[in-house]
Order: C-alpha cells, then sequence, then structure tokens
C-alpha cells in the first residue's frame, strides 16, 4: 500500500478543491475560438473573435430588443396533435420535450412593450423549438401579434428563425402561409409600420410567407435565408450555386433584403426607424394648435 498516493493525496487536494462551474466556456463554431461565457452573454452571443452570430432564444431577443418592463401575453392554445401524427416518435411527445426544453408552448414568443420609449409588438421564433418549424400554434402567435399591434396601434417586428413548415401537422401547417400574410396585411391596412428581422436561418414556409412582407426587411450578418435548401436547388438545376449563396449578405447585394445589421446595432437600427416611421407630431405645431382650439370652440 501506498500511503502518499492512497491517503496523503486525496486528504491534500481536498483542501485545495474549489468549485468550478460547469460550460464556464464556449467554442464558436465558425473560428473554433475559446470564448469566456460571460463575455459571450454580454456581447449578445456574437463571437468577439470572428464576429459570427450565435443562435440566441426568443426570450433573449425579446429583453434585448425592448424596454425593460415588457409584458409577454399568453397566445391561443392550437390543437395539440390534429393528425395524430406518428414517426420514430409520437409528436406528442416530441412537442413535450421541446416544452420542457425551451420553457415555450411553441415556436414563438409574442410580446408588447416600447423601444426607448415608443410603443412596439415584438415576436421572435424560437429555432429550439423544433427548428422553428410553423404549425398552427406559430400561425396563431403571428394573427395574435398582429391584431395586437393593431389594437394598440404600435409598429410589429417580428424576429423569424425557421426551417419551415412543421410536417408533423401536414395540410393544417401549410394553411398558416395564407393566414401569416392576412395578418401582415391588418397591420399594413392600419397604416402601421411591419418590421422583419431574419435571423439564422429562415428558411421554408416562413420565407415563402409572411418573412418577406416586411415593410423594411433586415437580416443579421451571416444568416441563411432562402425556400428550399442550396443542396436541393443544385441538385434540381445541376448547376453550382455561386458562393455564398442564401446567405444575408448575398441577398443583400441583389436587393432581396434592405440591411444586414450586426446585432449588436440591431436595437440603435429599430430605434432609428421607428422613429423616422413613427416621428410623434410635437404638440406645438401650429396645426395642432389650431385644431384644438377649433374643438374647443365647437365641440360638436
Amino acid at each position: 500500500m501506498n500511503w502518499i498516493s492512497d491517503w496523503a493525496l486525496p486528504k491534500i487536494s481536498g483542501l485545495f478543491k474549489r468549485d468550478v462551474p460547469e460550460n464556464l466556456w464556449h467554442k464558436c463554431p465558425a473560428c473554433e475560438q475559446m470564448i469566456f461565457r460571460r463575455d459571450l452573454d454580454a456581447a449578445l452571443h456574437v463571437c468577439p473573435h470572428c464576429g459570427h452570430h450565435m443562435r440566441i432564444s426568443a426570450t433573449r431577443r425579446l429583453e434585448c430588443t425592448l424596454d425593460a418592463g415588457f409584458s409577454r401575453i399568453e397566445l391561443p392554445k392550437a390543437p395539440a396533435d390534429p393528425l395524430r401524427f406518428r414517426d420514430q416518435r409520437r409528436y406528442t411527445d416530441r412537442l413535450k420535450e421541446a416544452q420542457a426544453k425551451s420553457a415555450m408552448d411553441d415556436a414563438v414568443a409574442v410580446a408588447h412593450g416600447t423601444i426607448e420609449g415608443q410603443r412596439a409588438v415584438v415576436a421572435a421564433m424560437e429555432f429550439a423549438f423544433m427548428g422553428g418549424s410553423m404549425g398552427a400554434g406559430v400561425g396563431e402567435a403571428i394573427v395574435t401579434a398582429a391584431k395586437l399591434a393593431v389594437l394598440q396601434d404600435a409598429p410589429l417586428i417580428v424576429f423569424t428563425a425557421s426551417g419551415g413548415a412543421r410536417m408533423q401537422e401536414g395540410a393544417i401547417s401549410l394553411m398558416q402561409m395564407p393566414r401569416t400574410v392576412i395578418a401582415t396585411r391588418l397591420v399594413k391596412e392600419a397604416g402601421l409600420p411591419f418590421i422583419v428581422v431574419m435571423c439564422d436561418p429562415t428558411t421554408g414556409g416562413v420565407t415563402a410567407s409572411f418573412a418577406m412582407l416586411g415593410d423594411i426587411t433586415i437580416a443579421e450578418p451571416g444568416a441563411v435565408i432562402g425556400f428550399a435548401g442550396a443542396r436541393v436547388i443544385e441538385e434540381t438545376i445541376r448547376e453550382k450555386l455561386p458562393e455564398g449563396f442564401q446567405k444575408a449578405e448575398y441577398l443583400l447585394q441583389h436587393g432581396m433584403v434592405d440591411m444586414v445589421v450586426p446585432r449588436g446595432e440591431l436595437r440603435a437600427t429599430l430605434i432609428r426607424i421607428l422613429g423616422l416611421l413613427r416621428k410623434p407630431r410635437p404638440v406645438d405645431e401650429p396645426e395642432v394648435q389650431a385644431a384644438a382650439a377649433a374643438e374647443a370652440a365647437d365641440p360638436a
């Protein structure tokens, strides 16, 4: 028996043992540099070494976009499993797992509040919830967000991150495309701005419906945006696609998006856009004073 290794060393190690938190470091998937977790959170999950924009949760989107004190709304419940679908697992089991993992009922979170004092309704998609797929619940959320924006006379801002329609709901998921398009029309007919921020990835039925209908379309750097996947397109047309095809920068060059904005500048950009589109008229303007005086003189 070696008393030094069996008895003495464990005792000495116990004197200097410290609790080290898990996940203290994160490796960037693009440049593979190690990033201190606290620094990564402060940078809104943008790599400080290469600028790669990592995916963030819908809740974090709301927190870094809206002013403090915003309110999330409870969304209408959609049928849990309208087709009683089952592949390798039951659809209901997949839903329960996604709900437990993301602490969300479906792949969209909706909140209302202010952005630098300007009212806004914000919907953010959660890619971690079954790939941000669009089923009846997501369609209902976008419709509800649009109606709330009209009710509050507020702009609607939607952050998209989706792999497309949810196959477990079949044609029901496809019907959410025209429903969400109609929702955008409600906002526009009310004369309210509809702003879309496309995040990585925005594909499939979401791209083919409301994501491309914004009055102003913004994309995050490096975001993959398109309908079908690049491999499927190459196999269909039997040609090699251009470098960077379906990336946000490529779409900006070809007029598909209005601007590509780094995540750290996104809130300031939204504030500037809302200020231009929804600039309040000062109460001391002559026209406002004249209208107020006329109303006071003739209440009828």
